[in-house]
């Protein structure tokens, strides 16, 4: 009976955590710990080093290609980038937690039409930051600290405000 109910628990841990729905996962603000460091290896066959986005509002989507929700997430953040590259504050990054890595993430970005930079992570790494689950967004302020962290999918709108937010503190 308790193992049953722990599993059910489990369950609904998962699905939160996988949300489709927008503003459908947990979020935690203003943890304002030290975002681990990192450099990643990207697609164009460069990396990427976040303490060199020192400075920037710095929004990472940790995320996979067997996430269905993670589809959902990249018209979002196209947008957002969109409105953001010219003006140079504020960086998104999408982090591809998959084990075949860019073989596999490759074809999927290219169908997927993301805009934003892709690079190669892992779970450990998703994990170091917080991630529950995927799609799991990471906001990281120009201190270099991170602000807060939303698992399930958000709309372009609503992270406008979370960066807003991020940048005046």
């Amino acid at each position: 009976m308790r193992r049953a109910a722990l599993a059910a628990g489990l369950v609904a841990l998962a699905l939160l955590a996988c949300s489709g729905e927008p503003g459908g996962g947990a979020r935690a603000s203003g943890a304002a710990s030290p975002a681990p460091s990192f450099v990643l290896p990207d697609l164009a066959g460069g990396s990427f080093d976040l303490a060199e986005q020192r400075g920037k509002t710095v929004v990472i989507d940790f995320w996979a290609t067997w996430c269905p929700p993670c589809v959902f997430q990249v018209p979002e953040l196209n947008a957002f980038w969109r409105r953001h590259r010219e003006a140079g504050n504020v960086m998104v990054v999408g982090v591809a937690v998959d084990a075949e890595g860019a073989a596999v993430v490759g074809p999927w970005v290219e169908e997927q039409g993301v805009e934003y930079p892709i690079v190669i992570g892992d779970e450990a790494l998703a994990r170091e930051f917080g991630a529950l689950g995927f799609p799991t967004l990471v906001i990281v302020a120009p201190d270099g600290r991170i602000e807060s962290s939303h698992v399930g999918l958000i709309e372009a709108d609503e992270l406008e405000g979370i960066v807003v937010q991020a940048r005046s503190s």
